[in-house]
């Protein structure tokens, strides 16, 4: 998307409506609904930084962010173009769009008296386009706004207006995901809760993004220059899909105090089917994908075991720029120790004690959800296995599993 240069400053009319925000009828609730999702003031997570960059691209707007309106600022879990992390509330022209039934369009607001004297429009970044939709909680409180600004007078197409409320539909999504997981993790039910939601709730906004794209996509001719953004855009809402699906197969094992059903089965039959997956994805990084052969036999659960392994191996060829990843074991006594070894980035030892959370990525800007080693976390625990990980910052990283042999 090409920068596009602000206007010359331009003088808003005389008569402009009052500077302060606007309020909710049940502000009060509605701040402590905010508060609950204890989202404010975190850091950068990938799964929100997708939404703004599709957003972005979409609209073809140069500015995008996820806007939360707190009592006294509006404050960005994502953004792009803007270069803040909040603003005050004075200026929030989101604290106005929370208070819309539709999604708030101000094609130019330089015309549009409540946000004339607005100092993000008589001043940087001299903004005079919004469209904003609201992120709305399931009971119907509004909590901010997924929006796309920029800098010119603009219109915004229906079929842009469907694909940014679809996407407003699926940021509040990740931010239930977000709330349930750490409820549940506080309450040791989580494996219920994840199977609803993964299997409906959340899909259910992703099916609605996945068609608003592609109604949009048969808007535009063959050979339209933004096909290859609109692509991207379904390739990464299939990461998504991919992660939610992660969730249900993790939800299988039934809760933390019940073990699942263990058979006898070969350990290269699981390995075989993750190098299947991810072979392809290490050759288009031209990445050595490894692996020693071996003929033993492990007591797991198959499912299980290869959620463990495959989003092991998928971390690694996901940040390993170059160089080659290894999977392999080694018998000790009546266990087996399988390693996944790359030449990747690697930790420090502050990202190294916070990797296995939810939503923690070694690089903020990487593919998928940052649910892939907290996924291993909680499949290890599940079947009783211990996970270490051994790293060094720029050096590489090393995982080790440890599983009975059958």
């Amino acid at each position: 998307m090409s920068a596009v240069s602000p206007p010359p400053r331009a003088t808003p009319p005389l008569e402009c409506a009052a500077s302060t925000a606007p309020r909710a009828v049940n502000e009060t609730l509605r701040l402590e609904t905010l508060h609950a999702y204890a989202i404010l003031d975190t850091p950068r997570e990938a799964a929100f930084d997708d939404i703004t960059h599709l957003a972005a691209l979409i609209c073809n707007a140069p500015m995008a962010l996820i806007s939360l309106v707190d009592a006294d600022r509006q404050w960005f879990k994502s953004e792009v173009g803007m270069g803040a992390q909040q603003t005050p509330l004075h200026s929030s022209i989101c604290a106005h769009a929370i208070l819309e039934d539709e999604v708030l369009v101000v094609e130019d607001t330089l015309a549009e008296p409540r946000f004339a004297c607005n100092p993000l429009v008589s001043g940087e970044p001299y903004l005079r386009f919004y469209a904003g939709a609201v992120l709305r909680s399931p009971d119907g409180l509004p909590l901010g706004s997924l929006c796309v600004l920029d800098t010119l007078p603009r219109s915004i197409t229906p079929q842009q207006l469907d694909a940014l409320q679809a996407l407003a539909r699926q940021t509040m999504a990740l931010m239930e995901l977000r709330r349930t997981l750490a409820m549940a993790q506080e309450a040791n039910h989580y494996r219920a809760r994840l199977m609803a939601i993964a299997g409906h709730d959340l899909k259910t906004p992703l099916r609605s993004a996945g068609y608003a794209l592609e109604k949009l996509r048969r808007t535009l001719p063959s050979d339209a220059p933004t096909l290859p953004a609109l692509d991207d855009a379904r390739v990464s809402l299939g990461q998504i899909s991919r992660g939610f699906d992660q969730l249900a197969s993790l939800g299988i094992a039934g809760g933390d105090e019940v073990r699942p059903d263990l058979i006898d089965l070969p350990l290269q039959d699981v390995l075989d089917d993750i190098l299947a997956t991810w072979r392809r994805p290490a050759q288009q990084r031209g990445l050595r994908l490894r692996n020693v052969p071996t003929s033993l036999r492990v007591r797991s659960h198959r499912t299980l075991l290869s959620t463990l392994l495959g989003n092991l191996l998928g971390n690694a060829v996901k940040y390993t720029e170059n160089g080659s990843v290894l999977i392999g074991c080694r018998r000790h006594g009546d266990q087996v120790a399988i390693e996944v070894l790359d030449t990747g980035v690697g930790m420090d030892a502050q990202d190294a004690r916070e990797i296995f959370s939810a939503f923690r990525q070694a690089n903020p800007h990487g593919e998928g959800l940052g649910l892939g080693l907290w996924i291993v976390s909680r499949t290890a625990q599940t079947l009783g296995y211990p996970v270490e990980v051994h790293t060094r910052k720029g050096r590489g990283s090393r995982f080790r599993v440890v599983v009975p042999l059958a």
